[in-house]
């Protein structure tokens, strides 16, 4: 874990890795988006100024939905809701608010909408790339534990090893992962013991334990790097899609399905669902609230649904008829 890279000299503020890879992520979807959107304006500011507005409305839906999902973590004071320098992003947030806001940003620039979202989504996806890694060096959206070559071990201290010392009930979890001995907290309610020391009020024995010996963080999926890789395979498969969708339409082959404006858009909706739902089933962070499944994992299957839909919906759009 990396959360921070270093402090900035004379005004000693933190740079944190998280903030940097999303602004990185950003810059690249900038860059990707504005280059894909050449045939589509000859005003590449359109992109850039709806970029930003992207950013802003992500960066508030984001920490939204964290507050509102995690409400509970927050220490109660104004300041905590608004201390994303701490962490506390959700992706949901993001897309729930980014695709309105940019929906009416195109609608009163008079721009193609559906044209936009395609080569909005692809670039979006470099969001996630970079972003995750940003997860992983926080310790953030971390895995199950699993025993597999390529499992991760996070820090004493770290939020996975909070989760794996605690029961956790909104998992349906009785029993803690990992049991640790009531030496390594401060105090107890007769049952269940809290206040875990900090790292440096532990014997050199106990720091031995949890650093190399029974103790220590039990190795988890890398779920953040999985959600990473899985930002680049659908980058690389909405690039291609969206390639075959302008051929056809520069050959005005209106037999080839799927290659109206809008298809790289609904496509983009059902790849990530499918993914989402998929990797919360290794996460380990986030509570049951719905039969059974993650809010993410239920917004993954209203995503898949609405693609499908809109999928068909575009394709029986004949162009020329639709105002796009």
């Amino acid at each position: 874990m990396h959360p921070e890279l270093f402090k900035i000299p004379f005004v000693n503020w933190p740079l944190n890795t998280f903030g940097l890879m999303l602004v990185i992520g950003f810059l690249a979807a900038v860059s990707i988006i504005r280059y894909l959107s050449r045939d589509i304006t000859s005003n590449p500011q359109f992109v850039t100024n709806g970029a930003l507005y992207a950013l802003i409305a992500g960066v508030v839906g984001a920490r939204t939905f964290y507050v509102i999902h995690h409400f509970d973590k927050l220490d109660g004071t104004l300041l905590s809701v608004f201390a994303i320098w701490r962490g506390g992003l959700e992706l949901y947030g993001a897309v729930i608010l980014v695709i309105p806001v940019i929906f009416l940003y195109l609608l009163y620039h008079k721009l193609p909408i559906r044209q936009y979202l395609d080569i909005l989504l692809i670039g979006l996806t470099l969001v996630i790339v970079f972003g995750r890694i940003g997860c992983f060096m926080r310790g953030c959206c971390f895995g199950k534990p699993a025993d597999l070559p390529w499992a991760v071990r996070f820090p004493y201290g770290s939020d996975a090893y909070y989760n794996q010392i605690y029961p956790n009930p909104k998992r349906d979890r009785a029993e803690p992962h990992l049991k640790l001995p009531y030496e390594f907290f401060s105090y107890n309610d007769g049952e269940t013991f809290y206040g875990l020391k900090s790292f440096e009020d532990l014997t050199d024995e106990q720091k031995d334990m949890v650093t190399k010996g029974q103790y220590r963080c039990l190795p988890v999926h890398p779920t953040q790097l999985y959600s990473s890789i899985n930002g680049a395979i659908l980058f690389l498969i909405l690039y291609l899609f969206w390639r075959r969708s302008k051929r056809a339409g520069m050959s005005k082959n209106k037999h080839k399905l799927f290659t109206k404006p809008g298809s790289t858009f609904a496509l983009a909706l059902i790849l990530y669902g499918i993914a989402r739902f998929i990797i919360e089933c290794l996460r380990d962070d986030n509570p049951f609230e719905f039969d059974g499944l993650t809010i993410s994992q239920n917004i993954s299957i209203v995503m898949i649904v609405l693609g499908v839909v809109l999928m068909f919906v575009f394709e029986r759009i004949k162009p020329g008829k639709a105002k796009s």
